[in-house]
């Protein structure tokens, strides 16, 4: 008996340090907001940032345009690759908007310097076009891809390509408690594709 009562507290004592010692290595939500900021800092380094959005919506277009800022707290960076034809072909409210796009954990690539695609349909056309109601976010299939991937519409064609750095509380609702950022690389369309 004394033997088991040995045991247990021995049991014990062990997942208590165990417990103990995994809470040391736990990050608090600062400590992983600053990292997500390290990330996405470092991955805007490489390349010119803009810190507002033109005035008359006119964009630096392609591979080597700008990211610009589309938020006020920097949660969301735009580059366009192609601006779309916003003059005739903008997107209205509670519209459907397909989208094919492929993601990339900018936190992983700061602390390992690789790229590796996270998620995404956009390379296999097997897979089904994401869609969501543009501005309706009461709807589940609108508001679980989160606020930044319909910023782009606010000021492009519907038809456009941006490629997007995207901070996790405007990121993809399920995953926000994460604390991760995305480098995104997004096609929109009015239908199936």
């Amino acid at each position: 008996m004394k033997e088991i009562m040995n045991k247990s507290l021995f049991m014990g004592l062990l997942a208590m340090v165990l417990m103990l010692a995994a809470c040391d290595n736990d990050q608090s939500y600062a400590d992983r907001l600053n990292d997500e900021r390290n990330s996405v800092n470092a991955f805007l380094a490489n390349h010119r940032v803009v810190m507002n959005v033109p005035a008359d919506s006119v964009f630096e277009v392609g591979p080597d345009a700008p990211f610009y800022r589309v938020d006020v707290d920097g949660n969301v960076y735009m580059q366009v690759l192609d601006a779309g034809d916003r003059a005739n072909d903008k997107v209205k409210q509670g519209e459907p908007i397909y989208f094919r796009y492929s993601r990339y954990n900018l936190s992983t690539w700061y602390a390992n310097g690789t790229w590796t695609i996270y998620s995404g349909n956009e390379t296999s056309m097997d897979q089904t076009p994401c869609c969501f109601n543009y501005g309706d976010y009461t709807l589940p299939s609108s508001s679980q891809w989160g606020y930044g991937l319909q910023f782009p519409l606010l000021f492009l064609g519907v038809e456009c390509e941006v490629n997007l750095v995207i901070k996790s509380q405007y990121g993809f609702t399920g995953e926000i408690s994460y604390v991760m950022p995305f480098f995104y690389h997004v096609r929109y369309y009015h239908s199936k594709i």
